[in-house]
């Protein structure tokens, strides 16, 4: 009896020891996603990582910051995802891009455009609301000299007001420098909003107004189903002129229209390298411009959560998502909806 009891004894101190010794298996790190802080891009980036925590079993989470930061971080792998990258347009992307540290993948939203616009009564009058054109002429950038009295800024007499995306967007930098550019930047003041929140506010107040305003904006948004709008005419696209756009530095900017949009999934090389099936997934990414602004301007009209609204979207939409996933991926989505 004595010998059976050492050998149990003897047998439970080493299954401690085996136990004590062995490694405790880490947690699954988060994928990083960057959050980002204008609709069309937060919608966008919870309808992927969705996708991502149902279909592959994989958890995520969200940093905060402005697109050049997160292009920083996304190039040091300290995110991993920019769920809207528009792919090419910033120096830090370009670099990282060139430097193999980062990956444009997929052509997510087709018909995406960006540019410099007024609300069509300021040009054609509204008689159903009383509003009579005043700026029957304007058709393109260089026309905007002649009509910095109707765009007039209220804190700078004598000064009209370009409304800007807010500072950290790599926009913000190419509008300033198109001011520049377009011999406006005396004759207009740089208007930057807080937010994207706060740019949709401003635009959408001033219209139900009647008022004019010049504003920079983009689409895939709602904003642009919901108004009618006038898009400026600008100097037909130039490479080189591109290139001093997007440095905030250079003192003698060329005048060129936006090179042409192409909305792509930011990834850092090593998550294209750890999750070639993810990356695959990301490179059929196509939403359609339709119901992508309609879930949009849900969002924005309800107040909804992207989350929300996100989930809504891949319930109502299923022949879209499905076509980006393998049948176990989808399974298993879908699944997660009911």
């Amino acid at each position: 009896m004595k010998a059976i009891r050492a050998l149990l004894a003897a047998s439970v101190t080493t299954l401690g020891l085996s136990m004590a010794a062995a490694p405790v298996a880490a947690a699954q790190a988060p994928i990083h996603f960057a959050d980002l802080n204008w609709e069309s891009g937060s919608l966008i980036t919870e309808v992927l990582r969705f996708i991502v925590e149902k279909g592959y079993d994989l958890p995520t989470d969200t940093l905060p910051g402005t697109t050049i930061t997160l292009e920083t971080a996304l190039a040091k792998n300290d995110i991993q995802v920019i769920g809207e990258e528009w792919a090419g347009r910033s120096p830090v992307w370009i670099k990282a891009q060139a430097e193999g540290k980062v990956v444009g993948l997929g052509d997510t939203v087709k018909g995406a455009t960006e540019g410099w616009w007024v609300p069509e009564y300021v040009v054609k009058g509204d008689p159903d609301k009383g509003i009579a054109p005043l700026a029957p002429e304007l058709r393109s950038v260089k026309d905007l000299a002649r009509y910095k009295d109707v765009f007039a800024d209220p804190e700078a007499p004598g000064k009209g007001r370009f409304l800007n995306s807010p500072i950290g967007w790599t926009s913000e930098v190419v509008n300033k420098q198109k001011l520049k550019a377009y011999g406006l930047d005396d004759s207009y003041v740089n208007f930057r909003s807080g937010s994207g929140a706060a740019l949709d506010a401003e635009i959408a107040s001033s219209i139900r107004r009647g008022k004019p305003i010049l504003f920079y904006y983009w689409s895939p948004t709602p904003l642009m189903g919901r108004y009618k709008l006038v898009q400026l005419e600008e100097p037909a696209f130039d490479a080189e002129a591109w290139k001093t756009l997007t440095d905030a530095d250079n003192p003698n900017p060329k005048p060129t229209r936006s090179l042409a949009s192409k909305l792509s999934i930011g990834v850092s090389t090593p998550f294209q390298q750890q999750y070639p099936q993810i990356a695959q997934f990301f490179e059929k990414v196509d939403f359609p411009i339709g119901p992508l602004n309609q879930a949009l301007a849900t969002m924005s009209e309800k107040h909804t959560p992207p989350r929300e609204v996100a989930q809504a979207f891949l319930k109502d939409h299923p022949q879209v998502w499905k076509a980006w996933l393998t049948e176990e991926v989808a399974a298993k989505v879908e699944a997660s909806l009911k």
